[in-house]
């Protein structure tokens, strides 16, 4: 036998025993508490038509799909993403709902990546989608569900990061910055990426005082200390209505009591581009990563043919369990099967045996009924 066949490609793993019974359990403690908020359940395919996640989409660039051919040459992907695939199924099931509707989601994505970094292709994620609500209230509903998800899988010490894509875009319009420019700015800007960016806007010509506000974006990171600095560098609408809606916004998370959880970071900016207003991100310790993503994307179910705002966010799951067993989170799993063994070739032993297994199993005791010594 090829001992190759026992191994795994790059960037999948096997999981089971103890760890897989955690991560069943955080799975079920997210889930509850989503139910809890009024999320119903959704299950999308494994894999979608090409165009679902295209870059007139906005989601994850061509290169980093698992590509491939059904019978009639249509090319499909394996799902990179969940949100596409959300807003396709809501505008298809859903087309002439007016009343918000409310969905939750798990499964694995997969995307394929070269430079691995210790992640890994095929991650399980878990999220929820609120479509047909632009309000304040909306945002501050995800934020603070995204809190108390968390705290219901054990987390103590995180933290949400709350940015606001309309207010760079209103900064960029008001800089006169071309599409292109915009780009490659906000992929600097979200890398934390300072003299990428400074070299940029000298290369493209950006004049003061643009050039220096633009820059301290990237710093942009705390309380309502920093919306007000935010204020005080733009002139121009569309950024002071997204300022305002994030003051709105933490007088609500106030309201549900999870601004503490709260800052806000508008250098924080997605290489989503679907994103249209607010997003976030939560971290914690343990784990470089954002263990959850999210933000308002009021223009994609467009893009499937129904017109209606939403916002969402996906939790990590496998970055939640190593974020737990780092910060050394005690987690309660189901107790180990109880054993009893049956002397083999002795029917009336079997017999008694199996019924005192059927007995505990039925009182909730989980049992493994083998052949071997004589139970004592």
């Amino acid at each position: 036998m090829d001992k190759k066949l026992l191994h795994t490609p790059e960037g999948v793993r096997d999981i089971y025993g103890k760890e897989y019974a955690r991560k069943l359990r955080v799975e079920k403690k997210l889930h509850d508490k989503l139910a809890l908020f009024g999320y119903e359940d959704i299950q999308t395919p494994t894999f979608e038509f090409f165009d679902v996640f295209s870059k007139e989409t906005g989601t994850t660039p061509s290169k980093e799909l698992y590509k491939f051919f059904d019978r009639d040459n249509n090319t499909l992907v394996l799902r990179p993403d969940f949100t596409p695939s959300i807003a396709r199924c809501a505008a298809k099931y859903f087309m002439e709902e007016k009343v918000p509707i409310r969905f939750s989601y798990m499964g694995n994505t997969f995307t394929n990546t070269s430079s691995l970094q210790g992640k890994l292709n095929e991650v399980t994620q878990m999220g929820a989608e609120l479509i047909g609500d632009a309000s304040v209230e909306a945002d501050a509903e995800l934020i603070s569900l995204v809190a108390e998800a968390l705290k219901s899988a054990g987390l103590r010490q995180f933290q949400i990061s709350i940015g606001e894509m309309e207010y760079f875009k209103g900064l960029c319009e008001e800089a006169g910055l071309d599409e292109e420019t915009e780009l490659d700015l906000r992929e600097f800007i979200s890398g934390k990426n300072y003299f990428a960016a400074q070299e940029l806007l000298t290369v493209r010509n950006v004049k003061e005082p643009y050039k220096s506000t633009l820059l301290k974006v990237a710093d942009m990171f705390g309380s309502m200390c920093s919306l007000s600095e935010a204020k005080k560098l733009v002139h121009n609408e569309r950024s002071l209505r997204a300022v305002e809606r994030l003051e709105k916004l933490l007088e609500v998370l106030k309201l549900y009591n999870t601004a503490e959880y709260a800052a806000f970071d508008l250098g924080m900016l997605s290489k989503y581009n679907y994103y249209t207003g607010v997003i976030f991100k939560a971290y914690t310790y343990g784990v470089g990563n954002a263990v959850v993503k999210g933000g308002r994307y009021d223009n994609l179910l467009h893009r499937f043919g129904k017109e209606a705002p939403a916002i969402g966010f996906v939790i990590v799951i496998d970055d939640i369990l190593e974020a737990l067993a780092r910060q050394r989170v005690e987690m309660e799993i189901p107790a180990s099967p109880e054993i009893i063994f049956y002397e083999p070739d002795n029917s009336a032993d079997y017999a008694d045996k199996l019924k005192a297994a059927s007995e505990l199993r039925s009182s909730g005791r989980p049992v493994i009924l083998t052949p071997g010594e004589v139970n004592a």
